[in-house]
């Protein structure tokens, strides 16, 4: 592990807690296809048309590195894209505005302790969201971006070997001015749990149970032929859904819809 990394860990005991533990666990990926998951991203990235200011990364927790990061990063932040590549979650920390390092740090500690307490079909519904600032490498401009995350490789001994984090950039300031997450879950008794770290703004409308299925299935980049296959359903029964979607979120294209799922609570 590099200095600065060390040195940014040291100073936020949380963190480095974590990290030391989480390293130190019996990871077990046998018979996993891992190539296949991240030409998956690849492909995943190629769909949601990166410019539109969407970056899609993925952690590798047992060497915390990038397994995978879309090149546009550069052309937002700032930084080359061998500095990813070379430095893995020391470069992603070194972007991060230092107010919300501390406050990073203490959600990655509830995030991860609650996972080590969950059932496998559990972890397996997990996501979270945090809006964070990062500050551009040349022009020290200080940008909001928010993030849905999610377990992207579960192994056989339940540890999250890879996540998966697709982030957009904010345009215009989010009403927080500093760090901000939830996350939620369906329990093994079909409830959902969600926590924030103060309620989240809801919307006046309600998707079905089978639009915020589409809803999640369009955020992973599939298009209507792969979600009608899915689902076992008509190409033009999910079109339908899309339109339906559309009209409720009040998104004019896929790319506004993809903004408003990844920074909005719905119901």
């Amino acid at each position: 592990m590099d200095r600065f990394l060390r040195k940014n860990l040291k100073k936020q005991n949380s963190y480095s807690d974590f990290f030391t533990e989480w390293k130190e666990r019996e990871f077990n990926t046998t018979d996993i296809d891992e190539d296949k998951l991240l030409k998956d991203l690849e492909a995943l990235s190629q769909n949601l048309g990166m410019k539109e200011g969407i970056i899609i990364g993925c952690f590798d927790y047992r060497d915390l590195s990038l397994a995978f990061f879309t090149d546009n990063v550069e052309d937002i932040m700032g930084y080359p894209n061998s500095f990813f590549r070379n430095k893995g979650m020391e470069a992603v920390l070194t972007m991060l505005h230092p107010e919300d390092v501390p406050e990073l740090a203490k959600f990655q500690k509830i995030v991860l302790d609650l996972l080590q307490g969950l059932k496998r079909e559990e972890m397996e519904t997990f996501e979270f969201t945090y809006t964070v600032r990062w500050v551009h490498y040349r022009t020290k401009e200080i940008k909001w971006f928010a993030s849905k995350v999610r377990p992207y490789l579960i192994d056989k001994n339940k540890n999250v070997v890879f996540d998966l984090h697709i982030v957009v950039h904010l345009v215009n300031p989010p009403q927080v001015n500093n760090f901000d997450w939830s996350y939620s879950y369906t329990s093994q008794d079909g409830d959902k749990i969600h926590a924030s770290k103060r309620d989240p703004n809801r919307v006046n409308f309600k998707l079905t149970k089978k639009e915020r299925e589409i809803s999640n299935m369009i955020l992973e980049g599939k298009n209507s032929q792969e979600i009608a296959t899915k689902l076992n359903i008509s190409k033009n029964t999910v079109n339908t859904h899309r339109k339906n979607i559309f009209k409720k979120l009040k998104a004019k294209n896929t790319a506004e819809l993809m903004k408003i799922l990844l920074t909005t609570s719905i119901d």
